[in-house]
């Protein structure tokens, strides 16, 4: 049976409560198909979003930044909520009025206190997680990392309970009234895929290609 998120004063989704979800494994899968979320946080009375890769492992969601970054020291010495939105869009809604005019989507927003993590083994553990979340089988390629490395990145989670989802999945929703305007109307699926490797123009051995994720 799948688990209900935590439905708050906060994360309870008042606008179109009808594309609201408190799922927790829609969540899931939606914050482990993406790469980017957004970190949003207050200082001194001032709003600030930060765009940063994230990865999961179990309940918790992360990030890493310099250990000095604001995303990641701020709210530690606050001890405030921070406020994250992963977002993924899937389609442009065509309708046959500019008004009804949408997109088709699926998003998380999840509220916390971050917590700071701070052991060496642990942090290592995570650094691998995320590495092997961007590219699969990579990590045990690469120069090993150093203690300075380790000591430079903050590793930042929250425990993922107070959140909500909500997605669109559907055609247009014109007004009665327009179903026989003479314009196409539907939906233009957004199709992701990677592109051919670029590589670094330094590098003149030929080594294998790095492994794509399926994801993203």
């Amino acid at each position: 049976m799948s688990q209900s998120l935590e439905e708050t004063a906060l994360s309870k989704v008042k606008r179109g409560p009808n594309r609201a979800s408190y799922d927790k494994d829609i969540a899931l899968h939606i914050i482990d198909s993406s790469l980017m979320c957004h970190v949003g946080q207050t200082k001194d009375g001032q709003v600030f979003v930060t765009p940063t890769c994230h990865w999961r492992d179990g309940d918790y969601l992360y990030w890493h930044g310099h250990s000095k970054a604001r995303n990641v020291k701020g709210p530690i010495d606050a001890q405030e909520k921070v406020c994250i939105n992963i977002s993924q869009l899937d389609g442009l809604v065509m309708a046959r009025s500019a008004f009804h005019h949408s997109v088709n989507y699926r998003s998380v927003t999840l509220f916390g206190v971050p917590e700071r993590v701070e052991e060496k083994e642990e942090k290592v553990r995570q650094f691998k997680i995320f590495l092997e979340k961007v590219s699969p089988g990579r990590w045990d390629e690469l120069r090993p990392v150093n203690d300075q490395e380790i000591k430079a990145t903050g590793l930042v989670r929250i425990k993922i309970e107070e959140a909500s989802v909500k997605m669109r999945a559907e055609p247009p929703i014109d007004d009665p009234a327009d179903k026989d305007w003479p314009v196409w109307a539907g939906v233009i699926p957004l199709e992701k895929q990677w592109g051919e490797v670029e590589q670094d123009p330094i590098q003149t051995a030929i080594l294998p290609f790095p492994t794509s994720p399926s994801a993203f």
